[in-house]
């Protein structure tokens, strides 16, 4: 459970502090909402880890006490996972939305921190314009004419990381339900064993 709980702590950070999310969720005004989902991955994973060394803790002492706490603690970061997951996949159109909007917004401010935000989106997404149809500007001198615009890119972009987020989860919300199997049949047979003597 502990290298379960590593496992998810390790996405988590690594959405967190992945070079593109950061520069494109990043800024003043730009949306955090994404980020609210991460967090909570965070904390599981950190209370996974903690958790799973409490039921080691509990097996290795035969303690029903410790065996029933760690029980109680996955169901406990089971529902934040799956509160996190469907929380993700729920508004991924409403963060994908956001920061299309800001990204939009930035396109219209002519001052240099506008110029930096849309720089920063070519650069993370390898994107250029806002769409199709409209000309590419400027800053598009340097791309190739048949790359993707960026508002399809900002979607696609989410589309690939909440995949990642998704697959991951369901592995990991499998290795916590075979936990908490086990957590309870072992504490059981614990009590099952001091009845007998």
């Amino acid at each position: 459970m502990a290298v379960s709980g590593l496992l998810v702590l390790a996405v988590g950070l690594w959405l967190r502090f992945d070079p593109n999310t950061v520069e494109v969720l990043t800024g003043d005004g730009a949306p955090y909402t994404f980020f609210i989902a991460v967090y909570i991955l965070l904390g599981a994973g950190a209370l996974m880890m903690v958790v799973g060394f409490l039921g080691c803790f509990g097996a290795i002492r035969e303690s029903q006490c410790l065996l029933a706490l760690f029980f109680a603690c996955l169901v406990i970061i089971f529902g934040a996972e799956v509160t996190a997951g469907v929380f993700g996949f729920l508004n991924k159109e409403q963060i994908s939305e956001e920061v299309q909007k800001f990204y939009s917004s930035s396109t219209v401010d002519t001052s240099p921190n506008g110029t930096a935000i849309v720089t920063s989106y070519y650069k993370a997404l390898n994107c250029c314009g806002a769409s199709t149809v409209e000309p590419k500007g400027e800053l598009c001198a340097d791309f190739p004419e048949d790359v993707k615009d960026c508002l399809t890119a900002i979607t696609d972009f989410f589309d690939e990381k909440l995949y990642i987020i998704g697959y991951i989860g369901i592995g990991i919300a499998g290795v916590m339900i075979i936990g908490m199997i086990f957590s309870m049949v072992l504490c059981c047979a614990i009590r099952n064993s001091r009845e007998v003597i």
